[in-house]
C-alpha cells in the first residue's frame, strides 16, 4: 500500500460522503410515494418517512468509479455523476433481486417489498433505473448512458438465467460463470469503465479498467456464493444456508454437482427433492458441497481472478495512490468470506 493511501474502509466512507448529496438530489426528484420507498430501501428513513439510522449500502461501485477516475489522472469529483448513476442502478437491481429471490431481510431489516408491497418495490426499482440514465444524460458525457443501458441489459439477462437454472437438473460450471459475468461482473466493469471515461481516459485505458472491474466482479460473486452457504448471519443479514434452502445453483454448488464424486451425486439427489429442508438437512448439504470440492474450487478461483484483476489494473499505469486504494478495496471484497 502506498504511504499516503487510505484503508478500504476509509475509501468507502469517502465515497459515500461524496456520492450522498447527488444521490439524495436524484431521489428527491421522484414522486413522493416512490421517494418514500426509495429512501427506506437506501436506509435514510423508516417506513413512515421518519429519519432512521439503518445500515446503508457500502458504496462499493461508486468507490470504484471515483478511484478509477483518479487512477486515470483526473479528480474524483469529475466522475460524480457516473458514481451516482451506478449506485442508483445497483439499488434498482437490489430492489428487484429481493423480490425475485423472496428475501425478507436486507441490511438486517425487512426488505422494501415486504413493507410496501410487490408493486411498490418493482416500480421504485424502475424509477431508480430511470434516474440513473437521467443523471448520465445530464452530465458532461451524455453518451455514457449507453454504457449503463447495455450493462443493465446484461444484468437482467444474467438474473433471468440465474432464476432459470433453478429449474435445470444440469448446469455446467462454464454456464454458471457466464451467468455471473452478466449478472454481477457487468456492473462492476461498467463502474470502472465510467470512471475512466469521465476522466478522459484513452480507449485502451478504459477497456483495461473495464476488464479489471469484470475480473473483480467475478471474484466478488465467488465470495458472495460462499457466503450464501457459510456466511455468518450477523454479517450477511441473511440466515445461514440461504442458497441451499432455495436450491440455488451457485458457483460452489455447481462445481460440486459437476465433480463426479459420491458427495456430488448425493447432493444432486437432494437438489431434486421438491420440499422444504430443515436445518439439519441444510447443514448436511453444506457438508456435501465441501466434500465434493465446491468450496475449495471457489476459493481457488477467487484468488486466480483477483491476481488477474490486479495485473490488469497495473497494465493501465495507474496513479500510485488510487492504485493502492483500488487494490485495498479489492482485497476487502474478497476477504469477506475469511
Amino acid at each position: 500500500m502506498s504511504a499516503h493511501s487510505r484503508s478500504a474502509s476509509a475509501v468507502l466512507a469517502w465515497s459515500r460522503d461524496l456520492v450522498q448529496p447527488g444521490l439524495r438530489d436524484a431521489v428527491d426528484r421522484l414522486p413522493p410515494a416512490i421517494r418514500r420507498i426509495a429512501g427506506y430501501h437506501l436506509g435514510w428513513w423508516d417506513e413512515h418517512g421518519s429519519p432512521a439510522t439503518a445500515p446503508t449500502g457500502k458504496a462499493i461501485r461508486p468507490a470504484l468509479t471515483l478511484l478509477c477516475a483518479e487512477s486515470a489522472g483526473a479528480a474524483a469529483e469529475v466522475a460524480l455523476p457516473a458514481a451516482v448513476a451506478v449506485e442508483l442502478a445497483h439499488n434498482f437491481s437490489l430492489l428487484h433481486d429481493d423480490l425475485l429471490d423472496g428475501d425478507h431481510k436486507r441490511r438486517h431489516r425487512p426488505t422494501a417489498w415486504t413493507v410496501f408491497g410487490i408493486n411498490g418495490a418493482i416500480l421504485t426499482g424502475d424509477a431508480l433505473l430511470a434516474l440513473a440514465s437521467d443523471v448520465l444524460a445530464d452530465s458532461a458525457h451524455p453518451s455514457s448512458a449507453r454504457v449503463l443501458t447495455t450493462t443493465v441489459i446484461d444484468l437482467v439477462d444474467g438474473e433471468h438465467t440465474d432464476l432459470a437454472f433453478e429449474q435445470y437438473d444440469d448446469v455446467s460450471v462454464q454456464e454458471c460463470e457466464a451467468m455471473v459475468e452478466r449478472k454481477t461482473a457487468s456492473l462492476l466493469a461498467a463502474s470502472c469503465a465510467l470512471g475512466g471515461i469521465f476522466a478522459g481516459g484513452d480507449p485502451v485505458t478504459v477497456t483495461r479498467l473495464s476488464e479489471f472491474g469484470r475480473l473483480l466482479g467475478m471474484a466478488y460473486q465467488h465470495v458472495d456464493d460462499l457466503l450464501g452457504i457459510w456466511g455468518d448471519p450477523a454479517v450477511t443479514g441473511k440466515p445461514v444456508h440461504t442458497d441451499l434452502a432455495s436450491r440455488k445453483k451457485s458457483l460452489p454448488v455447481v462445481a460440486a454437482l459437476a465433480s463426479g464424486t459420491p458427495a456430488g451425486h448425493e447432493l444432486a439427489d437432494w437438489y431434486r427433492l421438491d420440499r422444504s429442508l430443515g436445518d439439519d438437512c441444510l447443514t448436511h448439504l453444506a457438508r456435501l458441497v465441501e466434500e465434493a470440492g465446491g468450496r475449495a474450487w471457489c476459493e481457488s478461483e477467487t484468488k486466480r481472478l483477483m491476481d488477474e484483476a490486479l495485473l490488469m489494473l497495473s497494465a493501465t499505469a495507474p496513479a500510485p495512490r488510487p492504485a493502492a486504494e483500488l487494490s485495498a478495496l479489492a482485497d476487502l471484497l474478497v476477504c469477506r468470506a475469511s
